[in-house]
């Protein structure tokens, strides 16, 4: 079997961060070397929390969690309690974590990390707004070559946004950091909303989960519960997409997916569509190609891949 790949996974959980978490522990072929928190579903101090609580659901306290960011480069925090609830994991009560957060801040564990580690063995994975990722490239600039890829959870194109008409939440709570990672030259795949809401939590998956008859499958199932009927309403939708399992899944069967290899480009200023992430997605431009912008996802492969390692836990 090949060497676990390295990752470092960026993170506001939420409940669909949570699922990817879960799904990455779960998965030997990735070496989790550690996690950052980030502000943005609800406030850091709740998102450092919730990365405790995951990752003692999992049985992982050896996992190193740092809090990061406590909010956007230049602008005011905007946060989703109104999808994730008033915790950023409302669905089911769990414990208190007793696990401590790892000492430092989470943007000095990514320098630290990656000049540490030989370059080109790193695979960022940010589930969130991009503060950490960008704060640590411009307090670095060195680590950047360092980087082997960034595979991240963000933006939209033909599905728009979902929480402005133009925007996706995590790229538009930080537009300016995402412009900074969409333009550093670090290799790029990018999970938007045309992938994600098409992978989603119909009756029968959620009930899979349920039906695995552990503690992490009724937790798992209780969180897309919860997640789901924000979605429904709003969408008209059989269930709600989980987006940030994607991400992980992406590392561990890069087959499940289809996109294109394109210029993406971020609008840090237009009222109307800032944080809009502007894809060529059909080449009418002549900028270069930064990012392999994801546009499709085999919804059955995906669900079967997240079911069979939650069912490890």
């Amino acid at each position: 079997m090949p060497k676990p790949r390295k990752i470092i996974i960026d993170t506001d959980p939420g409940q669909d961060d949570a699922v990817a978490i879960l799904l990455a522990l779960a998965s030997p072929e990735l070496d989790v070397l550690g996690i950052t928190a980030v502000a943005g579903n609800v406030p850091l101090s709740l998102t450092e929390r919730n990365a405790r609580v995951i990752c003692e659901l999992a049985g992982r306290r050896d996992v190193k969690i740092f809090a990061g960011c406590d909010a956007p480069l230049s602008r005011k925090l905007v946060t989703a309690e109104h999808v994730h609830g008033k915790t950023g994991l409302d669905g089911i009560q769990l414990p208190d974590p007793d696990m401590a957060l790892s000492a430092g801040h989470g943007v000095d564990f990514l320098i630290d990390t990656l000049r540490s580690e030989p370059a080109g063995t790193v695979t960022l994975c940010p589930l969130g707004p991009l503060t950490n990722i960008a704060t640590a490239f411009c307090k670095a600039p060195d680590i950047v070559a360092k980087v082997c890829e960034i595979v991240l959870m963000g933006g939209a194109y033909f599905e728009a946004g979902n929480i402005t008409p133009a925007a996706e939440f995590n790229i538009f709570v930080d537009p300016e950091a995402a412009e900074i990672v969409f333009k550093s030259g670090v290799p790029l795949v990018v999970m938007p909303l045309d992938v994600t809401h098409k992978a989603l939590t119909t009756r029968a998956r959620v009930e899979a989960f349920r039906n695995l008859g552990t503690h992490a499958g009724a937790v798992v199932a209780s969180w897309t519960d919860f997640f789901e009927r924000f979605d429904v309403a709003k969408y008209g939708s059989e269930g709600a997409p989980l987006h940030d399992p994607c991400v992980i899944a992406y590392l561990l069967k890069p087959e499940l997916f289809r996109g294109r290899h394109i210029n993406v480009e971020i609008e840090k200023q237009s009222p109307l569509t800032l944080g809009m992430t502007v894809a060529d997605w059909w080449g009418v431009t002549d900028r270069a190609a930064n990012a392999m912008f994801m546009g499709d996802v085999d919804a059955e492969g995906f669900f079967a891949l997240l079911t069979e390692r939650i069912g490890r836990i």
